[in-house]
This record gives structure tokens, C-alpha cells and sequence, in this order.
């Protein structure tokens, strides 16, 4: 058997296990043996999209998208990874609150990190009620809620995760150290050793004291009779001062409690108020830094969205979407070793044809009297190739159409100062009156 054969076949085994782990919900189990069955065969198409897929189940988006991005570009043709990549895009908004999700955890790592609990905890409780499936963020909050020994809160954070994932060893692990601090594994324990501890009774485990005899009709009523005598006299004598003792302490006793109790609660309602003012500090501070994180532009999800469309477009031929989209897209974000060849590729690609069909889209605006459309395409043109010039020149005559003299000057000036063997330099001189 040749290398190639072996390695497909051990590829399509690893596969084959993945997806049983998947099935079972063994998430983290199934990425890892996916990624063997395409360390094999990375052309193992049903392998990466399921990858893509239990990436978008655990709320990590971003890594899904690469996935499928991969997926379609290394099989264009009957690929499930396109219909996948055309749902999310077809639910609306829902990237975009991934995009920020991914903001959200990236900002309260830093934050934990930092040592500023609080405002790692306040971002992750808003992050969690907009998307509950990301798992990571689930593990950092109870991993948080640990450290402040919040132990309750931390067991429903890891209850969700192991929702998700069931056999997540790190949830597993920090699950184990709540049951711990709850005194729920120690009930677990004793429940596991009582199933295998109980026995029935037989016969002749019954034990009779030796002194055991059988009374006869008169002598059970005589004895019936005297206990009845001798219980009043106990009662009388013994019992009743005692209650009433009993009655008095308990009482002083309760009343002592609950003075004590109301001496406590005083101290918590204080505690309690000092906290909601931290709290209250912490979250305008984690708003307004989310906020400010919030307006920043380029999320690595919005980029791997745009470099899906252009994919798409490429595949419809559409190369004036393709490029606008590339104008938008922020190349310096799909630097995570996974699409660094496929970005690579687009950008070769634009420099080389982007920058004429944007030139193309300008002259099209000029034909249908859109200076200012036209100035836009040819502006975005020289973004792609700054030396054209070629649209320098249409850029001024655009302006000059306008009645932007200055404008379109400075343009023709440009041309005659730092281009003045080009062809178009004694045209600029003469558009400029020289």
C-alpha cells in the first residue's frame, strides 16, 4: 500500500471517529481527532466542515469561518460548506453579535489578566445571556466565580458548558473543585457507598434478650398500670420544672439570636450597599470600555465575512463586488496561520486586476455624468495602485468637471511636479493654462 493510500485511509478513520465523538457530544474530543484526520488528508472535506461546525456549536465563529473558507476554496464544486456559510449570512445581525462576542471574551481575558475580576465578570455575564454556547467564556466565568468563591454561581456556569460539551476535561476539573466546596461531592460519595452497602435482614439476625419470657392477660394489665402510675409521678415531679426551664432558656435564648441576627444583617445590608456602589463604578467602567471597543473597526469575524463574499463573488465571476468588498476588508486581521495563503492570493490577485475595474466603474460614472461617483472609483483605484497615472489625470479632469478648480489643480500638478516624463504631463500642463 503507497503513502497517499495510507494516509486517506487513516484520514477517513480519524473522521469516522470524530464523528461518533460529535454524536456523543464529546466536542473537545472531536476536534482533536478531526485535526488528526486532516493533519492525514487535508483534503478531507467532510472532516473540516464538521470541524467548522462543532466550532460554531462551542460559539467560536471566527474559527468556523476559516474552516469553511478552506473547505470551499480546496473543493469548489457540491461543498456543504457553502450553504453553511450562506446561512449565517442570511441570519441577520448574527455575525455581528459573534464579532462582538469575540470582542467581548477577548477584552474580559484581559481584564482577568489584569487582575481586574469584576470587570472580567460583568463583560462575560452579558457576553454568556447573548450567546450561552460559548464555551470558553463559560469556563472563564466560573473560573472567575471560583476565585471569588462563588461556588453556586460557578456550577451553573460549568452545568451550561458541560450542556455543550459533556466531556470537556477543564469544565470536568473545575466542576470537581465546586463539588468540592459545596459539599456536594461528599453527598455523592456517601450516596455511591450506601447502593453497595445495604443488605436485607434474615432470621437469624434477629436477637432475643435471654431474659425474654411470655406474659400471661393479668399480668400485662398490671404492668400497663403501674407504668400509667409511675409516668404521672415523673411527670408531676420531674418533667414539668423542666419544661418550664427548658420553655424560658429557649426563648431568652431566641430572643439573644435574633438580636445578634439583626446585629448581622445591619452589617450585611452595609456590606452589601458598599458593593453595589463597586459594582455600580466597575459596570459604567466595563460599559464605557466596551463602548469604546464596541466603535472600533474591523473585528476579525466582519473580516472573515468579507473575505467569504469575495470568494463568492470570485465564483460568480462578479469581479466589481470583489473588489469593493476587498477595499473594506482589513487583511491585517486574517493573519492567524489558518487563511494566510488564501488572503495571500486575494491581494496578489487585486494588485494585479482590481485596480483597472474600478478604473473602468470610474469612466462609466464620467459617461453617465457622476463626477462625483466617478472621483470615488478612481480615488478607491489608486488605493490599489497609487502610481496610475493614467486616473491621476481623470481624477483632475472629474474635479475640473465639477467646477473644483483647486481640486483638479492639484491634481495636474502632482503629474507635472513628480510624473513630468509621462505622457499625460504635457496634457496637465495644458489642462493647468501652462
Amino acid at each position: 500500500m503507497d503513502t497517499a493510500m495510507r494516509n486517506h485511509r487513516l484520514s477517513n478513520v480519524y473522521y469516522n471517529m470524530g464523528l461518533a465523538k460529535a454524536q456523543e457530544r464529546d466536542l473537545t474530543g472531536a476536534v482533536e481527532v478531526l485535526k488528526m484526520s486532516l493533519r492525514f488528508n487535508k483534503y478531507q472535506t467532510d472532516a473540516r466542515n464538521l470541524l467548522g461546525l462543532i466550532y460554531h456549536e462551542i460559539g467560536e465563529v471566527g474559527a468556523a469561518l476559516a474552516q469553511w473558507i478552506i473547505s470551499l476554496n480546496l473543493q469548489e464544486k457540491n461543498n456543504l460548506a457553502e450553504e453553511y456559510l450562506q446561512i449565517l449570512q442570511n441570519e441577520s445581525g448574527y455575525l455581528d453579535m459573534a464579532d462582538q462576542a469575540a470582542k467581548k471574551y477577548n477584552q474580559s481575558l484581559s481584564y482577568a489578566h489584569g487582575e481586574n475580576a469584576d470587570l472580567a465578570i460583568l463583560l462575560l455575564m452579558r457576553m454568556v445571556e447573548e450567546m450561552p454556547n460559548y464555551l470558553k467564556a463559560q469556563q472563564l466565568l466560573a473560573l472567575l466565580y471560583i476565585q471569588n468563591e462563588d461556588y453556586t454561581k460557578a456550577g451553573r456556569c460549568l452545568y451550561q458548558a458541560l450542556k455543550i460539551d459533556h466531556y470537556n476535561p477543564l469544565a470536568q476539573r473545575y466542576m470537581t473543585v465546586v463539588k468540592q466546596n459545596t459539599g456536594r461531592a461528599e453527598v455523592e460519595r456517601r450516596k455511591l457507598k450506601n447502593a453497595f452497602s445495604h443488605r436485607q435482614m434474615q432470621d437469624d439476625d434477629i436477637i432475643l434478650p435471654p431474659t425474654y419470657k411470655e406474659n400471661t392477660g393479668w399480668q400485662s394489665i398490671l404492668n400497663i398500670l403501674a407504668g400509667l402510675i409511675l409516668g404521672v409521678v415523673v411527670v408531676f415531679f420531674l418533667v414539668t420544672p423542666t419544661v418550664r426551664d427548658s420553655v424560658v432558656s429557649k426563648y431568652e435564648g431566641e430572643i439573644r439570636q435574633n438580636l445578634e441576627l439583626v446585629n448581622q444583617k445591619s452589617l450585611q445590608i452595609d456590606q452589601l450597599e458598599r458593593q453595589m456602589e463597586e459594582a455600580s463604578a466597575a459596570q459604567e467602567e466595563a460599559e464605557n470600555s466596551l463602548a469604546d471597543m464596541v466603535s472600533s473597526s474591523g473585528g476579525v469575524i466582519s473580516q472573515y465575512q468579507h473575505l467569504v463574499q469575495i470568494l463568492q463573488a470570485y465564483r460568480a465571476e462578479d469581479m466589481r463586488t470583489a473588489v469593493q468588498l476587498y477595499l473594506d476588508t482589513d487583511f491585517t486581521v486574517l493573519n492567524d496561520g489558518v487563511l494566510n495563503d488564501i488572503a495571500a492570493w486575494v491581494q496578489q490577485d487585486m494588485a494585479a486586476n482590481g485596480f483597472p475595474v474600478l478604473e473602468q466603474m470610474g469612466d462609466e460614472a464620467i459617461a453617465q455624468s457622476d463626477a462625483a461617483q466617478a472621483i470615488d472609483y478612481y480615488q478607491k483605484s489608486l488605493t490599489i495602485n497609487p502610481n496610475n497615472i493614467g486616473v491621476i489625470y481623470k481624477i483632475g479632469l472629474a474635479y475640473k468637471g465639477t467646477g473644483n478648480t483647486d481640486e483638479a489643480n492639484q491634481y495636474f500638478g502632482d503629474i507635472i511636479m513628480n510624473h513630468p516624463e509621462s505622457e499625460y504631463a504635457a496634457q496637465a500642463k495644458e489642462q493647468r493654462g501652462y
